[in-house]
């Protein structure tokens, strides 16, 4: 049997935090035996909202360093520059011609990150879906890794290449989404009713994974809270709920295990200096091998060059196939 092709995009912008970590990239790591795996830094959908050109380049570079300490071996894995593979761009221009204005209305997340563009919102922010799907179909990916807020467009992915094979004939293969079982949603230290996210504001609102011991202390030390000073999961108190997700995140302990090991804590006071100890080294291998990686960065862009080149290959097939499918090009 084939082996399973596993697609994951990340974008170059904000710093890698544990969200990011525990959600997605510590599952790339372990996972790189299962699978043929691409992971792919997603630099054209940072597009959708102005960025400074010097300071993405220089994101670019650091995320993938940061990939690269955490594990991802170019030995096993694909790790490459959305933006080095034209094909992702061609393809999505085939897909415009296949999809909807009515599907593209339908993504929340549009919805939801046009507000912030009010007047000024970006024909990319509204298209990027099409973008993502060809990402994802331009390899034959069979599984995509993401949180439940990017599950709709996996179900969109899905739709435009059923859509497409109908019209046009096989020529894309129907992922499916593969969404993490612990450490997927890992809310924000400053406000747990909101996802941690990259792009937020304020020096106190995630964990990165680069941060010193003394800024991830400063951190978790900050975190809300809520009334109350038994410690264990509810719904109703998204404070210590949060704290306790990232503590399994990190630990690999059940929510029962987690709940029982702080039984006998004097308060909140107890598990954050706990959750900061388990953090420092649990990161400490990372920030070390980054500052390696750091020191070379010709390293780093040679692995992501050759990458590039290896993957083209197969996006062009791709690409040709769906050309020929919809009688395009002098043949």
């Amino acid at each position: 049997m084939a082996r399973n092709v596993v697609f994951s995009g990340i974008q170059p912008t904000g710093g890698i935090h544990i969200g990011n970590y525990f959600g997605a990239i510590k599952q790339w790591v372990t996972g790189q035996d299962d699978a043929e795996n691409i992971f792919c830094l997603v630099d054209m959908h940072a597009l959708t909202v102005p960025q400074d050109p010097a300071a993405l380049r220089a994101q670019i570079l650091e995320t993938a360093t940061v990939l690269l300490a955490a594990g991802i071996d170019p030995a096993k894995s694909r790790l490459f520059v959305q933006s080095d593979v034209r094909e992702h761009g061609e393809l999505t221009w085939y897909l415009s011609c296949v999809g909807s204005m009515g599907q593209l209305n339908r993504m929340t997340q549009f919805k939801e990150k046009s507000e912030s563009q009010k007047g000024e919102v970006r024909v990319g922010l509204f298209t990027y879906p099409l973008l993502m799907a060809a990402d994802i179909l331009l390899y034959k990916t069979t599984h995509v890794p993401v949180g439940e807020d990017q599950k709709q467009h996996i179900e969109l992915t899905r739709d435009l290449a059923q859509r497409f094979n109908a019209t046009y004939g096989e020529v894309f293969v129907l992922p499916e989404p593969a969404i993490p079982k612990a450490g997927a949603r890992i809310m924000g230290l400053d406000d747990p009713t909101v996802k941690m996210s990259k792009s937020a504001p304020g020096s106190y609102h995630a964990v990165r994974v680069l941060d010193s011991p003394d800024q991830i202390k400063k951190t978790v030390m900050s975190a809300q809270t809520d009334s109350g000073r038994d410690i264990r999961v509810d719904p109703a108190r998204p404070g210590v709920t949060n704290l306790l997700a990232i503590y399994c995140a990190a630990t690999g302990a059940t929510p029962e295990e987690a709940e029982a090991h702080f039984a006998s804590a004097r308060g909140y006071g107890d598990l954050k200096k706990e959750l900061v100890e388990i953090l420092v080294e649990t990161l400490r291998p990372l920030r070390e091998r980054n500052a390696e990686l750091s020191a070379d960065p010709s390293t780093v862009r040679d692995i992501l060059r050759r990458s590039a080149e290896a993957i083209t290959p197969i996006a062009r097939e791709t690409v040709d196939a769906a050309k020929r499918a919809m009688g395009v090009g002098s043949g």
